[in-house]
């Protein structure tokens, strides 16, 4: 029965993922779980970490960057607009900032070295915000799902077909695997596709795409011309400043228009 029951948890596998295109038209698998297991494991990968790490209580830092993100999130696409999105701010030198499904944004103090206003802030939490609409997060998980073999998956995804559903599936995940698998940076392609989505998302909300270059710029400074641990996985600076400055001004049109409409930030 053993080997039956691995088939069966297989199948079930292969015919709950499917390939789609993502916001680049880049074919993707995604679907190995459900968008509320997504957003099951997102809020629980966050609130572990608002656990862990001290939160700011500087109310100027925090509506500073829940204005930036309530900016960006009123131009995604429906499902992800309704959502409501929570942000925190964490008392952390490292220059870092996540987004995770189920509307969670995270920014750590030292962002605020780097990113010196609010469109600088903007390309940063917009490219963490690409990461979610892009469903990186989803193919990421598909992935190591594919990748797992053994009863323990067969007994996850057969128990998830008998219908526990998310919490069920969040149990056997544990927090461990929600963090690894939702907090560390992604592939380097992922990476490149959240800095074109995210460029796109500012300039849709009215913050100036050119200001992506500065942000990075600032970002390699600081660093002494070093990669910073953030972006140990990212692809190479100096390509991803020279790539940024090639899309800025194809983005100038549609940051133009989004200031003619009205959409002029004032975060801070």
């Amino acid at each position: 029965m053993k080997p039956v029951l691995f088939g069966v948890a297989l199948a079930l596998l292969v015919s709950a993922c499917a390939t789609t295109t993502s916001p680049t038209g880049r074919r993707q698998m995604v679907g190995g779980v459900s968008q509320a297991e997504l957003d099951q494991l997102g809020a629980q990968a966050f609130n572990e970490t608002k656990q862990k790490e001290k939160i700011s209580s500087d109310g100027r830092q925090n509506g500073y960057v829940q204005c930036v993100v309530n900016a960006l999130v009123a131009q995604l696409p429906p499902q992800y607009r309704g959502v409501r999105w929570e942000t925190a701010v964490f008392v952390d030198n490292e220059p870092n900032a996540f987004a995770l499904p189920g509307g969670k944004v995270g920014v750590n103090t030292g962002i605020f070295t780097v990113a010196r206003n609010q469109d600088q802030l903007a390309a940063v939490i917009g490219h963490e915000i690409g990461h979610v609409i892009s469903r990186h997060h989803d193919e990421r998980m598909t992935r190591q799902i594919n990748a797992q073999t053994g009863l323990a998956v067969a007994g996850l995804l057969a128990g998830a077909a008998g219908g526990e559903g998310a919490a069920n599936t969040v149990n056997q995940f544990g927090g461990a695997t929600a963090q690894a698998v939702f907090l560390l940076p992604g592939s380097r392609v992922q990476e490149n596709e959240a800095d074109v989505v995210g460029q796109r998302l500012m300039a849709e909300a009215g913050f100036d795409p050119g200001q992506a270059v500065n942000l990075w710029q600032n970002m390699m400074a600081a660093s002494g011309g070093r990669s910073p641990q953030w972006l140990s996985t990212h692809p190479d600076p100096a390509n991803r400043i020279r790539e940024l400055q090639r899309d800025a001004p194809a983005l100038a049109g549609v940051y133009q228009q989004a200031q003619a409409a009205g959409r002029r930030p004032k975060c801070g």
